[in-house]
C-alpha cells in the first residue's frame, strides 16, 4: 500500500511544472549528447584524413626537394644511398612508409627490403608528368592515405618519384580522447537538471506562500481590477530596464501600445529625461518632467526587499495644467543663467575687440541667432567717443548660426541712416525693437538690397541695443533672429538691455586701459632715443618691445648711446621697477640724469654712484610728499664706455644683468663685470671692469624681460641668449633679429630692451701723441708738429685754429700744472685735441678786463673750438677740444 502511494505521488510530481521541466530537460540533454557524439566522430574522421593528406604531402615534398635524393636517384646504386635515409625519415616523421622509385615506378626503397626492385602499386601517372598524386585506399593495414611527388632535375625533368603513406588510425585519436569527456559532462548536466528541478519546486512553494490555485486566481483578479481602474499610471521596471507592467493610465499618459510589457524602456520612444529617471531607478517624489505635450509628476521607489526580483515601481500623475507656469519659470531661469554667464564670460580681458567678441559669442545661439557689435573707431583707439565720431561705426564682432548671412562683415565701416534702429538708439540711448523685418517699416533705407537679402535669408526680427557706459554711448549691439520662429518681444528688451549694459562697462574699462597703455607707450617711446647719434666707435642696432597690454603694460626699460669726448661712446641700458605711466616717466628722469652726468665725463662707477644718490633723493622727496607714485628703489642700470683708440671698454653695473661679449670668432661669454647693488639703496660702492675688445667684437646689453620667464630661471635664459648670439660673421642688426626670433616667439610679458654694439678701432694713422717737456720753449715745437700732421691729413684749413688752441692749452699746462704733459690729436668726425697733465685742478674760464695781463687763454679756446671740456683720470686731468671738419675725412 505504501509503495503504491509513493508511486502515485511520484507521478503527481511529474504532472507539476517542475516535473515536466525536468523530463523536458532530460530529453533535450540526451538528444544533444547523441548529436555531439555523432558530430565528434564525423569531425574526427574528417580531421584525421585531412591531417594524413597534409602530413604525407609535406614529407614527400621535403624528400623530393632534398639535393641528396636528387643525386642518389641518378647515381649508380640508388638503393644503397636512399634506403637508410628513407627509413630514418619514416621513423622521424611517424609515417607508415617512404618509397623512392624510378620514373617508371621501380622501387629503390621500401620498409620491407624484399619489395625493393618491384613495381609500385598505385597511381603515378600524374607524378610522372610533374604533378602530385594523393589518394586514399583501404588495404591490409586499414584505411590509409598516400601521396606521390616527383623528383625533378634543375632543368625540370622528372628523374624519380617519392611516395609517402600513413594510415588514418595514426591521426584519429581526438574522438577517443573527447568521448569520455562528453559522457562525463552528460552525467553532470543530468545531475544539475535534477537538482535544479528540486530547487525550483521548493522556491515556487515558498513564493506562493502555500496558496492554492483558487486563492491565487482570485488574488490576481483583484489585482487586475484595482490596477486598471485607478487614475494614476503605474509602471514596474526590472533591473535590466525592461517594462514588466504598465496599467491603462500609464499607457495613456505615455502614449504606449498594448503590447509594451516585456520590452526595454529604451525601445519605447520616451522622452530622454523620463527614460533616464525610470532606467536609473532612483527614488523620486513628484518630480515634474515634460513628456510629449504633458507635464507628468513622477514618483518612483526601488524594490530593494530581499529576496526579490529587484527593479523599481513608478507612479505617474498628469500635471499638464502647470505647463504654462513651468514654461515661464524656465524662461526666467534661462535668462538669469544667461545674465549670470555674461558676468563671467564677458570682460575677461582688457581688450576692446575681444570683449565685443565675447558678447557676441554669449548671445548666439541662446538669445539670438545672429549678433553683431559695432563700435566707434575712437573707442578702438582708447578715446572717448562723441556725437560727431559716433556717426560712423566699425563692425568689430559678428557671430551667427551660419557663416553665409548677408550682414556686414567684421572690419567694415558703417554709416547708419537716421531711419535705422541703430541710429535711432544713438540719439535716445534706448532699445529699439523691430519685431517684423518683412514689413520694411523704414529700417531697410540703410541698404535696400541688403535688407531684402536679410529677409530672404530668414532673418525676421531684431533688437538694436546702444552700448552705454558712464553716460557715454560707445556703439551698438544688434541681435537678430532667423531659426527661432518666435520674434523678439517686449520682455526680450530687458534681457538685451541688461546684457549690453554689462558688456558696455567691460568695453569701457578695456577702452580706458587701451588709452592708458597707449599713453604710456607714447610717453616711453618719446623718452627713448628716436635715432642714435652718429659716431665712429660702434656699429649699433637695437630693439625695444613694450609688454603686451594685459600682461603688465609698458614698463621702465630704456637704453641709450651717448658720444663722449675723445671719440669715445657710452652705452647705457636700464630698468625701472613697475609698469605704467609712473615707470615711463621715471625712466625719462633717469635717462636725462645719465645724459647730464655723462657731460661730466665721469667713469662708469662714479656715474652710477651719482645716479644712486639721485634716486635716493627722489625717493625721499616722494616719502615726504606722500606721493602715490612708487619708489625707484630697485631700479637697475648698466653704463659702459668704449674707447676706439685703445679698444678698452670700461663697464659698471647697478643691479643689472651682466652683458655678453661676442668675439670675432663667434665665441660668446659673459663680460665678467662685478655686480653692484640696485639704484636707491644708498651709500654702497660700485666697481668697474676694464675689458680689452678686439676690433669686430660685439657687446650685447639687454634687460631682464628678454630672458626671464615663469617656466625657466634666469641662468637658463642667459644661456639661451648666449647660444643665440654665439655665431661669427653676423651684423648687429642680424644679431638683434636672431635674438628676438629665438627668445621671443610670442608677445613679451615684460618690457624688452636690447642693444648690440660692434666695436671699431681708429687706425693708427688717425691719431698722434707727443710728450711735452715742462719748458715754454717746447710749445713752438708741438705747434709745428701739429701743423705738419694736419697738412698730411689734408686739414690745412683747420691748422691755424688748432695751433692757436694747442698753444694756449700747452702753455697753461706748463705754467699751472705738473707733468707729465701729453698732447694727443685724433681725426674722427671732428678734430679732437687733448692735453693731459698730472694736476687735478680744473681750469676756470673767465673774461679778462682791459687792464688784465692774462685770463684770455681759455676764453679764446672756447671761442675757436666747437666744444671743449675737462675730464679727470687716475693720473690727473685731460682738457679736450673739438673742431668740426668742413668735409668728412
Amino acid at each position: 500500500m505504501d509503495r503504491q502511494l509513493r508511486r502515485l505521488r511520484s507521478w503527481q510530481g511529474l504532472r507539476t511544472v517542475a516535473g515536466q521541466v525536468f523530463i523536458l530537460q532530460v530529453f533535450v540533454i540526451l538528444v544533444l549528447v547523441v548529436a555531439a557524439v555523432g558530430a565528434l566522430l564525423l569531425q574526427s574522421r574528417t580531421d584525421a584524413e585531412r591531417e594524413a593528406r597534409n602530413r604525407t604531402l609535406a614529407v614527400a615534398t621535403a624528400v623530393a626537394s632534398s639535393p641528396s635524393v636528387r643525386e642518389a636517384v641518378v647515381g649508380p646504386n640508388p638503393t644503397a644511398a636512399l634506403q637508410p635515409q628513407a627509413e630514418e625519415i619514416r621513423k622521424r616523421s611517424d609515417v607508415d612508409f617512404v618509397v623512392v622509385m624510378s620514373p617508371e615506378g621501380i622501387r629503390y626503397t621500401h620498409p620491407n627490403p624484399a619489395r625493393i626492385g618491384q613495381h609500385y602499386i598505385g597511381t603515378i601517372t600524374a607524378a610522372q608528368h610533374g604533378g602530385i598524386v594523393t589518394e586514399t585506399t583501404t588495404g591490409t593495414l586499414g584505411r590509409s592515405v598516400r601521396t606521390v611527388v616527383p623528383v625533378t632535375a634543375p632543368d625540370g625533368k622528372v628523374i624519380g618519384l617519392v611516395s609517402v603513406g600513413i594510415t588514418v588510425e595514426r591521426v584519429s585519436v581526438a574522438a577517443d580522447r573527447q568521448l569520455p569527456l562528453v559522457l562525463a559532462a552528460t552525467g553532470l548536466v543530468l545531475a544539475a537538471a535534477t537538482a535544479g528541478t528540486a530547487l525550483i519546486s521548493r522556491r515556487l512553494r515558498r513564493q506562493t506562500h502555500g496558496l492554492g490555485p483558487a486563492q491565487m486566481t482570485r488574488m490576481y483578479e483583484h489585482h487586475d481590477a484595482v490596477l486598471h481602474t485607478v487614475r494614476e499610471g503605474v509602471l514596474i521596471i526590472d533591473q535590466q530596464g525592461r517594462l514588466l507592467l504598465a496599467n491603462d493610465e500609464a499607457r495613456r499618459l505615455l502614449g504606449l501600445d498594448a503590447d509594451v510589457e516585456g520590452r526595454p524602456l529604451a525601445d519605447l520612444g520616451l522622452e530622454p529625461d523620463a527614460e533616464q529617471l525610470l532606467l536609473t531607478g532612483t527614488a523620486a517624489t513628484d518630480q515634474v518632467l515634460r513628456v510629449g505635450d504633458r507635464l507628468l509628476a513622477i514618483s518612483q521607489r526601488p524594490m530593494a526587499q530581499q529576496p526579490g526580483p529587484g527593479g523599481s515601481v513608478a507612479t505617474l500623475r498628469d500635471s499638464t495644467e502647470l505647463s504654462r507656469l513651468m514654461g515661464r519659470v524656465e524662461v526666467v531661469q534661462e535668462r538669469l543663467s544667461l545674465l549670470y554667464e555674461a558676468g563671467l564670460r564677458v570682460g575677461t580681458t582688457l581688450d576692446v575687440t575681444r570683449t565685443a567678441e565675447e558678447l557676441a559669442d554669449l548671445a548666439v545661439p541662446r538669445f539670438a541667432d545672429y549678433a553683431s557689435v559695432d563700435l566707434a573707431d575712437a573707442v578702438l583707439r582708447g578715446e572717448e567717443p562723441n556725437l560727431v565720431n559716433i556717426a560712423e561705426l566699425r563692425r568689430v564682432a559678428l557671430r551667427g548660426i551660419r557663416d553665409d548671412s548677408p550682414l556686414y562683415r567684421p572690419g567694415e565701416l558703417i554709416r547708419f541712416n537716421p531711419a535705422t534702429p541703430q541710429a535711432a538708439g544713438f540719439g535716445s540711448g534706448r532699445m529699439v525693437l523691430e519685431a517684423d523685418l518683412a514689413a520694411f517699416s523704414g529700417w531697410q533705407v540703410q541698404a535696400p538690397d541688403r535688407a531684402r537679402q536679410l529677409v530672404a535669408h530668414g532673418i525676421h526680427s531684431m533688437i538694436a541695443a546702444p552700448l552705454r557706459a558712464r553716460g557715454v554711448i560707445l556703439g551698438v549691439a544688434t541681435f537678430w533672429r532667423s531659426k527661432e520662429p518666435t520674434p523678439f518681444a517686449q520682455e526680450d528688451l530687458s534681457v538685451a538691455e541688461e546684457l549690453v549694459a554689462r558688456a558696455a562697462v567691460s568695453i569701457d574699462n578695456a577702452r580706458r586701459f587701451t588709452r592708458e597703455h597707449a599713453m604710456a607707450v607714447t610717453l616711453q617711446r618719446s623718452l627713448l632715443p628716436h635715432a642714435l647719434p652718429e659716431q665712429s666707435a660702434l656699429d649699433v642696432a637695437h630693439r625695444y618691445l613694450p609688454a603686451e597690454a594685459g600682461l603688465g603694460g609698458v614698463g621702465g626699460d630704456w637704453f641709450d648711446v651717448i658720444p663722449l669726448p675723445g671719440a669715445r661712446v657710452a652705452m647705457v641700458v636700464g630698468d625701472v621697477v613697475g609698469h605704467g605711466l609712473h615707470a615711463a616717466a621715471t625712466m625719462g628722469q633717469l635717462r636725462t640724469a645719465v645724459h647730464n652726468f655723462s657731460t661730466l665725463d665721469l667713469p662708469p662707477d662714479e656715474l652710477l654712484w651719482c645716479l644712486d644718490e639721485l634716486v635716493t633723493r627722489i625717493d625721499q622727496d616722494r616719502d615726504v610728499e606722500k606721493s602715490e607714485a612708487p619708489t625707484l628703489t630697485g631700479a637697475t642700470c648698466l653704463y659702459a664706455i668704449y674707447d676706439p683708440v685703445s679698444g678698452l671698454c670700461t663697464v659698471a653695473r647697478a643691479g643689472h644683468l651682466e652683458p655678453l661679449v661676442v668675439y670675432p670668432d663667434g665665441r660668446a661669454d659673459l663680460a665678467g663685470v662685478p655686480a653692484g647693488p640696485p639704484l636707491g639703496l644708498g651709500g654702497l660702492p660700485y666697481e668697474k671692469a676694464e675689458i680689452r675688445l678686439p676690433e669686430g667684437s660685439s657687446v650685447v646689453l639687454y634687460t631682464d624681460g628678454l630672458i626671464e620667464d615663469r617656466q625657466r630661471d634666469i641662468d637658463a635664459g642667459i644661456e639661451r641668449l648666449r647660444c643665440a648670439v654665439a655665431r661669427a660673421g653676423r651684423t648687429p642688426e642680424q644679431l638683434c633679429q636672431g635674438v628676438m626670433d629665438a627668445l621671443l616667439p610670442t608677445a613679451p610679458s615684460d618690457d624688452v630692451a636690447l642693444l648690440v654694439a660692434r666695436t671699431r678701432m681708429l687706425d693708427s694713422d688717425r691719431t698722434a701723441v707727443w710728450d711735452v717737456p715742462s719748458d715754454p720753449s717746447a710749445v713752438a715745437g708741438v705747434r709745428a708738429c701739429a701743423g705738419r700732421l694736419l697738412h698730411d691729413w689734408g686739414l690745412d684749413e683747420e691748422a691755424f685754429t688748432l695751433e692757436l688752441i694747442l698753444s694756449e692749452l700747452v702753455t697753461n699746462a706748463i705754467r699751472h700744472a705738473t707733468g707729465p704733459i701729453t698732447v694727443r690729436l685724433i681725426r674722427d668726425r671732428s678734430l679732437i685735441c687733448e692735453v693731459s697733465d698730472g694736476s687735478s685742478v680744473s681750469p676756470h674760464l673767465r673774461r679778462a678786463t682791459t687792464m688784465d695781463e692774462g685770463g684770455r687763454g681759455l676764453f679764446l679756446v672756447a671761442q675757436f673750438a666747437d666744444r671743449w671740456g675737462t675730464r679727470y683720470t687716475a693720473e690727473g686731468k685731460v682738457i679736450w677740444t673739438e673742431q668740426q671738419l668742413s668735409t668728412q675725412q
